[in-house]
């Protein structure tokens, strides 16, 4: 765990979080603002600050999303790498976002931008 990461913090449950799934190398989760209903992040169990640092955890925690995803008839599956790529948690984390036609959902999603697409 690094000081001050939330993310850390929800897999060593000293944070509170709603856990849908979890194995023993990661856990998905509810974000704190959904996008879509049944958006959820999955995050590794271990430390790393984004896709690029650990091929290898970053390739298990992929699998664990493509795992969820694959039980959606259509979903995004993003992460982003640096806060020029919108990331503002600095724990590799996986959104599994369910879409649907027609939901309006712009991506990348910003504030501004889901105001009118939340449901």
């Amino acid at each position: 765990m690094t000081d001050r990461c939330v993310f850390c913090e929800i897999v060593a449950g000293t944070a509170p979080a709603t856990i849908v799934r979890e194995w023993p190398d990661a856990m998905a989760i509810v974000p704190l603002g959904p996008v879509t209903p049944g958006h959820v992040l999955v995050i590794p169990r271990q430390h790393v600050a984004n896709v690029g640092e650990d091929p290898a955890v970053s390739g298990a925690a992929a699998a664990r999303a493509a795992e969820l995803a694959a039980e959606l008839p259509a979903a995004n599956v993003i992460t982003s790498m640096g806060s020029a790529a919108t990331q503002t948690v600095f724990h590799l984390h996986w959104h599994v976002v369910p879409r649907a036609e027609g939901d309006g959902l712009p991506l990348p999603w910003t504030p501004q931008q889901t105001a009118g697409a939340r449901h």
